[in-house]
């Protein structure tokens, strides 16, 4: 599927543009904030092709997609208004409160800067190493330009946070950008550095060092955003588009560095102080619980909490020994993709597993959580006690993480600092961590769908499986017909004539089942093709199969994957045995609410002893309606033993 079409699906599916209250992304998931959740087909989208889960979490309806995020979100704002920021909005009714909306906050500024920041920290833990074994020193210039560029983003953080706030809160951008840029303002560096006595109006002013700082600028843009629309409804439209900037600068910027900006500044040490307490009191504690509980965090998205804590504590000290213990807990769940794709006999799974392990092995692990390991079960606990052996152990080490990036191989090296204290231990515990994921799994086991046979049978049934239901002796001897001949195969359903390549399932699609056509039913009934006999009638009314007096076997199945329905939208009239003549009402269904569940409605007709025919030849295009031509099977004069 393009990324395009792939777009538009998604879009369709959460409910249509005027649905989309905001939209970001992070390394693998689109992160909608819908106006009504209701609106939005789960089902539909979880079966959609290039949609790896869905989840709500934090206030956030998250489309997962893998890799191609960054094309998947360029695609919905080509074709769509939702990611433009000038755009008029209507305010959603929804309002997300509690821990779900702090997260909502949380992961909707700091998602937009993941890509740049793991490039960044990539680049500066190389540079670490660098320096460390003697390649690069600290004076050389190729060294000072290579570490301007990748610090400078942490360097000049609440400018960027200055951004991403304004547009979650739907403030003034440049305006937060000005004030951000007032706290890190040259002069105002100076009065700190020089310890001058400052005051505003009289008022005490305590400085801070505001570069790489977090929560600051978050608290400041935030109530900038709401006097913003304060000062808007209060001012005529001819003065608001100056006074309004003006009043915001004269006001927040004193503001931010009398309140909040030694408030955050107080609140960011507290929060990194209480966790490196944490670690101190017993780092082999400490980094088993981050270590088994880290993709926990990540699948209901509660880990944004901690990544402002990451980055405090890299601002405040310069380092920070809560993240490496979460790295222990990416490679387990990797390890554990890599066990399933080890044991399983089922090929796809085995391609799903081998992909998800190579993508989890450079950070991104959602392809393997919500693609192998969690549906699986027992992998997903295995991966769990796998990242709390390592997490010990890299707690145990003293592993310090210099720079910040979503942990995974090529991130490895913002955990070398000085002398490589504690990168040992990190290398032992992120192999411990996939070693005993692995082997767990391998011990623990799963249900392989490859012993699910029967219900794959049921819910895509074969020709063998017709002849073994079959109750009528006198349509199939023990001894093969010497010959087949013609057959006519009338249309069982009114509708729209699809090619079978077309339906969205490859057992049919492929042909593998058998030749034929499909039909996108207008109404919702079923007849029977021709005069015969009932061979399957399937409990769960989904399907059925009918063999002709002359032996031609024609499977008839309502839509695709309507197995897990249960029989809910169909009504059958006919059992296994039944004697029916060209025409009779075999099944009825429910259209609107099988789509309305989020099963596609295309119906394949398949002959499905094709292989005693010389050929099946579609006979209608576009419209077809009940007993017009359909099929003609082309028999044969060739013996059969």
């Amino acid at each position: 599927m393009s990324q395009e079409k792939l777009a538009r699906e998604i879009i369709e599916r959460v409910g249509g543009e005027k649905n989309v209250q905001s939209l970001v992304h992070c390394a693998t998931r689109l992160r909608f904030v819908l106006k009504d959740d209701s609106k939005a087909d789960k089902a539909g989208l979880e079966r959609t092709e290039g949609v790896i889960a869905v989840k709500e979490n934090g206030g956030q309806f998250q489309v997962v997609v893998g890799n191609k995020v960054p094309e998947v979100y360029q695609a919905i704002g080509q074709i769509s208004n939702i990611l433009d920021d000038s755009s008029s909005k209507e305010k959603s009714s929804k309002k997300v409160k509690g821990l779900g909306g702090i997260i909502d906050v949380i992961s909707s500024i700091f998602a937009p800067l993941l890509g740049v920041m793991a490039g960044a920290g990539i680049l500066k833990g190389l540079l670490l190493i660098a320096n460390n074994v003697g390649w690069l020193e600290k004076t050389d210039t190729t060294y000072i330009i290579l570490y301007a560029a990748a610090d400078s983003l942490f360097y000049f953080l609440p400018l960027l946070l200055a951004v991403t706030t304004a547009r979650k809160f739907q403030g003034n951008a440049f305006v937060a950008l000005t004030i951000a840029g007032a706290l890190i303002y040259p002069t105002i560096i100076q009065l700190k550095t020089d310890g001058t006595p400052t005051d505003f109006f009289g008022i005490p002013v305590v400085l801070m060092s505001y570069a790489s700082t977090v929560i600051p600028i978050i608290l400041a843009v935030i109530v900038m955003s709401k006097l913003e629309k304060f000062f808007n409804k209060l001012l005529h439209e001819s003065l608001k588009n100056f006074i309004t900037p003006l009043f915001l600068l004269v006001i927040m910027v004193p503001l931010t560095l009398l309140v909040f900006g030694p408030f955050g500044v107080y609140v960011g040490n507290g929060i990194a102080s209480a966790m490196v307490a944490a670690f101190g009191f017993s780092p082999l504690l400490a980094g088993a619980v981050m270590g088994a509980s880290w993709q926990l965090l990540v699948i209901f998205g509660v880990h944004w909490g901690l990544v402002p804590v990451f980055i405090n504590n890299i601002a405040v000290h310069g380092q920070d020994g809560v993240k490496p213990a979460a790295t222990a807990s990416v490679f387990a769940q990797t390890g554990a993709a890599f066990g399933v794709m080890l044991k399983t006999k089922n090929k796809k799974l085995k391609t799903l597993a081998g992909s998800s392990t190579l993508t989890a092995l450079f950070g991104i692990t959602e392809p393997a959580i919500y693609g192998v390991t969690l549906p699986l079960k027992r992998p997903f606990i295995a991966g769990v006690i796998g990242g709390a052996v390592g997490g010990a152990i890299i707690g145990q080490a003293g592993t310090q993480a210099f720079a910040s990036g979503a942990p995974g191989l090529l991130t490895l090296p913002i955990f070398y600092g000085p002398g490589g204290q504690g990168f040992p231990g990190l290398i032992i515990g992120i192999v411990a961590s996939f070693i005993v994921s692995a082997v767990l799994t391998y011990i623990m086991g799963f249900k392989d769908p490859v012993d699910d046979e029967e219900t794959k049978a049921e819910s895509v049934p074969s020709a063998g499986a017709a002849a073994t239901h079959s109750k009528d002796t006198s349509s199939k001897s023990s001894a093969q017909a010497t010959t087949t001949s013609d057959q006519a195969v009338l249309s069982p359903i009114e509708g729209k004539i699809v090619d079978l390549a077309e339906v969205p399932d490859p057992a049919f699609a492929s042909g593998a089942m058998g030749k034929g056509i499909a039909i996108e039913p207008s109404t919702g009934r079923v007849v029977a093709p021709f005069d015969g006999t009932v061979t399957v009638a399937f409990k769960k009314k989904h399907a059925l199969a009918v063999v002709s007096d002359s032996g031609a076997e024609i499977l008839v199945h309502v839509g695709v994957d309507t197995v897990k329905l249960d029989g809910e939208h169909f009504i059958s009239y006919i059992e296994e045995g039944d004697r029916v003549k060209a025409g009779d009402l075999l099944l009825e269904f429910d259209i609107e609410q099988i789509k309305a569940a989020g099963y596609h409605t295309v119906t394949p007709i398949i002959v499905t002893n094709s292989a005693d025919y010389n050929d099946v030849i579609p006979q209608a295009t576009g419209q077809v309606s009940n007993k017009d031509m359909l099929l003609k099977i082309v028999g044969t004069e060739a013996s059969k033993a």
